[in-house]
């Protein structure tokens, strides 16, 4: 049986990490206390690592974690991993997006009612021995609007229990739709509609590119005077400079943080502000919270480290168990299809374009459409071409993928078709599956043929004249070659047609050059599967 060395980097609880513990085959070293130095040199005899938020995955680590096959972050922010470089490496990141989302929308809702009823700075009052009743006078939330910025599993846990204390609550996300705002209760807007129309504004989304310092001097200025902001997402989202400078011009009423630009943060000017309450990044601090994320993270390691399958992928897009087992079965005929794809295209690609129709164009085929890249991309670049690395390495290559659904599949139940465009041509194949019989390429440009996606094939592009067929069989002997199968078809009499020959051997680099010496060839293509 083959051993799996684990790598558990950061603290995490005895009950979480029992998945590992209980697998067979599993070695689970634990070492919390590595410099970035030491764990570099370690991170070369790992199959798996498994961090929290200390831990930094940079890329220099990452380019010697040679074994390394996935990455686990027990919480929801990978922000401490570099994640273009695992990807680039082919390695899987997972996080447990579920544990820590009833614990994050608690803590939010405890610092919206903590900032609006200004409970921290009382005590702290009543503590240095003040009765201050005046200074702290709150306010209420029922009737107030909530503006919850980033609508996803906790943006929407928050949201009902807002609903809970009676609050009017508008949401932005960019995959919220009017129709699902409506079906959830909520209003829906864009971001400055949020911002405009609340009382209060809390933060869910990720720290991205795009939304770091999305609450900045332009949208403080176009926020209700007295506004009051909570953010228990990730630091950074918010423009801290600016948060502080709209604080002191009372644009703000107050602001209550849990995450923060850089941590620990114990020195910065908005702590010196009455206004302000603050926690040490506490969102996802309970003790179920901790085990669930562990548990949930371990039972991925394991899961792909013995089948290949993962739950919560972070580079890797995720589909439901039920939907997956419809889709799986084409997983080979389409890497099948991009494999023979690239030797049949001459010069670099510049689009792969991948069409489903029929049954399959009613699914999530983001998995297939990669393994379709995977096999285009694999006779170029070789094995460390894999799922979680294949859209990158196109990406870089300047190759842009795209998908296309008809309910139109020419009479088969499901049909595949896979494009390659270069500057100077364009080559096509489909594909689909008869029931019982397996893949079949159905396709090939505008030709139509049937044949086995397996083993040595021979493309043959010729004039459709008598005689061409015996040609190419008599040379093929001459070669050593048998032929197990042929198919041929025509575009039209005399005009121009193929030969889809399966054989016994690869046909070396002589043996296609005599062929495509051969009276009415045109062309020779082999073709290994």
């Amino acid at each position: 049986m083959m051993t799996y060395n684990i790598l558990i980097s950061d603290p995490l609880s005895e009950d979480g990490i029992f998945p590992l513990r209980e697998a067979e085959g599993f070695n689970i070293v634990v070492d919390t206390d590595l410099t970035p130095d030491q764990l570099a040199e370690k991170i070369g005899e790992f199959d798996a690592l498994l961090v929290r938020s200390q831990t930094q995955v940079t890329r220099e680590i990452i380019e010697k974690a040679t074994n390394l096959k996935i990455i686990g972050r027990a919480g929801v922010g990978v922000d401490n991993i570099d994640l273009p470089a695992a990807t680039e490496r082919g390695i899987i990141v997972v996080n447990a997006p579920d544990g820590n989302t009833n614990s994050a929308a608690e803590h939010t809702i405890a610092m919206l009612m903590s900032l609006a009823r200004k409970i921290p700075q009382a005590f702290h009052s009543l503590k240095n021995k003040k009765w201050d009743r005046k200074t702290y006078i709150g306010v209420e939330v029922k009737n107030k609007t909530l503006g919850v910025v980033g609508f996803g599993r906790i943006g929407q846990e928050v949201a009902v229990r807002a609903k809970g204390q009676r609050m009017n609550v508008i949401a932005y996300d960019p995959f919220l739709t009017p129709e699902k705002a409506e079906k959830l209760g909520v209003q829906f807007g864009t971001v400055e509609d949020v911002i405009k129309a609340a009382d209060f504004i809390t933060i869910h989304t990720p720290l991205l590119k795009e939304t770091r310092h999305l609450i900045n001097k332009d949208a403080f200025e176009k926020m209700k005077d007295g506004v009051q902001i909570i953010n228990c997402a990730r630091g950074g989202i918010i423009d801290e400079d600016a948060l502080y400078d709209a604080i002191l011009s009372g644009k703000v009423a107050g602001a209550a943080l849990d995450v923060f630009e850089e941590e620990p943060f114990v020195e910065h000017k908005l702590l010196t502000l009455p206004q302000v309450i603050a926690t040490p990044h506490l969102g996802a601090s309970t003790v179920e919270a901790q085990e669930i994320v562990a548990i949930d993270v371990s039972y991925d390691v394991v899961s792909f480290l013995t089948e290949g399958v993962v739950k919560n992928p972070v580079n890797l897009s995720s589909v439901p168990k039920d939907i997956l087992a419809k889709i799986e079965p084409y997983f080979n005929l389409v890497e099948q299809l991009g494999s023979f794809l690239s030797d049949l295209v001459e010069g670099p690609p510049e689009e792969i374009n991948i069409t489903y129709a029929g049954e399959l164009s009613n699914f999530d085929t983001r998995p297939l459409s990669r393994n379709a890249v995977k096999g285009f991309l694999k006779s170029k670049l070789g094995e460390s071409v894999n799922d979680v690395n294949a859209k990158f390495l196109a990406d870089r290559l300047g190759i842009s993928i795209n998908e296309l659904k008809t309910t139109n599949s020419k009479g088969f139940t499901s049909l595949i078709t896979v494009e390659v465009k270069t500057a100077t041509e364009s080559r096509k194949v489909s594909g689909t599956l008869l029931n019982g019989l397996g893949g079949r390429i159905v396709r090939v440009d505008d030709f139509i043929v049937d044949v086995v996606p397996n083993g040595y094939l021979l493309f043959i592009r010729h004039k459709d004249q008598p005689g061409a067929i015996g040609r190419v069989g008599m040379l093929l002997a001459e070669e050593g070659v048998n032929i197990a199968t042929m198919q041929v078809g025509r575009s039209e009499v005399g005009g121009d047609a193929i030969m889809m020959l399966t054989i016994d051997k690869h046909i070396e680099g002589k043996g296609i050059e005599k062929l495509k010496g051969l009276a009415d060839i045109f062309d020779a293509t082999p073709i290994d599967l």
